[in-house]
């Protein structure tokens, strides 16, 4: 036997083991923007627990406030990659992933069953048939509406576009305004034209839209004004809402002489500040339009993902597996105050995230909210038209006119 040979290919065995060795027990640098109090606690309790679970891994987390994460995402996508990046599903993720900055994680998905378990944000995360991120976080929008009111008129909650319109009318009759809405800030005009789109042509052509393959003169698009037109030219929403911020036309809804409110889950809080009391206040999903259409929701996603240049992919799956996981999402999102994407999660306590929460993990498919979905320029000038529309709805024609040479502008 030749004892130097010997040694030296020991040497040389234990010398591959170690590096290997030191390869799995690498570094996870993760960048995010969950810089505000709940998501920068949910983010590090996760953390915390993931290297308890993965002791050969340190996880190192960079935290950046929401504009400048926005502005470096690409630069740090394309050059000094992080291992994991938090970042938003649908059309948002899209730019990366055609960019070739995001790997494709469908063996995650696969391996962790993941289309089952967050089968309402599949359809968000997937492009080209396959997936590019988990989601984590999300919360629901939908009709908040006064449940005392409704009861004093005899309205039942709405499920279908006929029975809205006569809850409407029955309001109006009795001096009381439908809807409540503030659009000085024009974002919660970008919430009605989604749930009407999604509700009259579906899912799959909202994000077509709204990714800039549809033209806004569209006769579809002009079908989503004709139910709006049955909202607008009666006279079903608060007057001069241009006047006011969301937070502004809340004392309308409180007071009673407001008896709806489409709005996000975020809304609950200032609503019962103000004086509202849970028996008063009740969630209703969006009413069907079309018939036997396939319910989405407007749900903002939270996402990881892994970008294209990670150095340490294998730890970043890992990650990924357990971010999905039901424990560790009922964990996140009870410090966040929102919904479990998964829906094996435990159920949140609270009233109005445990109907989001039925809602949503039931839903076909989830939009992100137009102000994500479409491209920023879009986006700005599509919810100054609906603002505008909803001011004068003859203006229909001229608005939808202008939205089309921005889109023709912007999505070259």
């Amino acid at each position: 036997m030749n004892f130097g040979k010997h040694c030296k290919r020991l040497a040389l065995t234990t010398a591959l083991a170690m590096s290997t060795l030191a390869a799995q027990a690498g570094e996870l640098v993760i960048n995010t923007d969950a810089s505000d109090p709940a998501p920068k606690a949910a983010f590090e309790a996760v953390v915390k627990d993931f290297e308890a679970a993965n002791p050969d891994v340190k996880v190192k987390i960079n935290t950046f406030d929401h504009e400048g994460f926005k502005t470096s995402i690409r630069n740090f996508l394309s050059a000094e990659a992080p291992d994991v990046v938090t970042w938003y599903a649908g059309n948002r993720m899209a730019p990366f992933v055609n960019a070739g900055l995001l790997d494709d994680v469908s063996d995650v998905w696969a391996k962790e069953g993941l289309s089952d378990k967050l089968k309402s944000a599949e359809a968000s995360m997937t492009i080209n048939g396959k997936k590019w991120g988990v989601p984590y976080t999300y919360y629901q929008w939908g009709i908040y509406y006064r449940k005392d009111i409704f009861a004093r008129l005899g309205i039942n909650p709405p499920k279908t576009w006929p029975e809205l319109l006569a809850a409407c009318a029955k309001l109006k009759a009795d001096k009381i305004t439908p809807f409540a809405i503030g659009s000085k800030q024009t974002w919660p005009t970008g919430g009605w034209f989604d749930y009407l789109d999604l509700r009259v042509n579906g899912y799959e052509f909202h994000m077509d839209l709204t990714a800039g393959k549809v033209p806004y003169t569209d006769k579809r698009v002009q079908a989503v004004f004709d139910r709006w037109d049955e909202l607008v030219k009666p006279g079903y929403f608060l007057a001069n809402h241009p006047s006011y911020m969301w937070q502004e036309a809340l004392p309308a809804f409180v007071k009673g002489e407001a008896a709806m409110y489409l709005m996000g889950n975020f809304a609950v809080a200032p609503m019962k500040e103000a004086g509202l009391k849970e028996e008063q206040l009740g969630f209703l999903p969006f009413p069907s339009i079309t018939p036997n259409l396939p319910r989405s929701e407007d749900a903002p996603t939270d996402t990881v993902h892994i970008p294209a240049k990670a150095r340490n992919k294998v730890d970043a799956r890992r990650f990924l597996a357990f971010i999905a996981r039901a424990d560790t999402q009922s964990k996140m999102n009870g410090i966040l105050g929102q919904l479990p994407v998964n829906k094996q999660a435990r159920q949140p306590d609270d009233t109005y995230l445990k109907a989001g929460f039925a809602m949503l993990s039931s839903a076909h498919a989830l939009a992100q909210f137009y102000d994500r979905d479409a491209l920023p320029e879009m986006a700005k000038a599509g919810m100054d038209g609906f603002q505008r529309y909803m001011l004068n709805p003859d203006s229909r024609n001229e608005v939808l006119k202008r939205l089309e040479e921005v889109r023709s502008r912007v999505y070259k």
